[in-house]
């Protein structure tokens, strides 16, 4: 049986990452989704687009609920996730790709936010 190199090492990034790095990642997840149903949308593959917003939603759902209430920038996130997520099902129901690529910017901008504090926390 043939061993995937490139799924064991990316299995092994994702055991060894620090929760700062599982964050990145999944902001990196939510982002490629969201390409990939854009891209669906503009093909006309609506199962594809929607099981790809729906990966996203569920990333933004998971960030949402990783959110520690004892520091007061997380009432902020919450709010920015909540957003993202009402456009992610809106862009879904109705495979609007201006919404989609609306949510997609606010990702990207939660992604370099994030990005800026772990560079200032080392």
């Amino acid at each position: 049986m043939a061993v995937n190199a490139a799924a064991v090492y990316k299995d092994n990034r994702i055991l060894t990452a620090s929760p700062a790095e599982l964050t990145l990642m999944l902001y990196e997840g939510a982002i490629k989704f969201c390409n990939i149903a854009i891209m669906a949308i503009e093909k006309d593959d609506i199962e594809k687009a929607n099981l790809n917003i729906i990966k996203a939603e569920k990333i933004i759902t998971e960030l949402r609920a990783s959110l520690d209430f004892k520091y007061p920038v997380s009432n902020e996130f919450e709010l920015v996730y909540d957003y993202i997520y009402r456009r992610l099902v809106e862009s879904n129901i109705s495979k609007d790709k201006d919404i989609l690529e609306e949510a997609l910017g606010y990702i990207r901008e939660m992604r370099d936010t994030w990005k800026e504090v772990m560079k200032a926390s080392k």
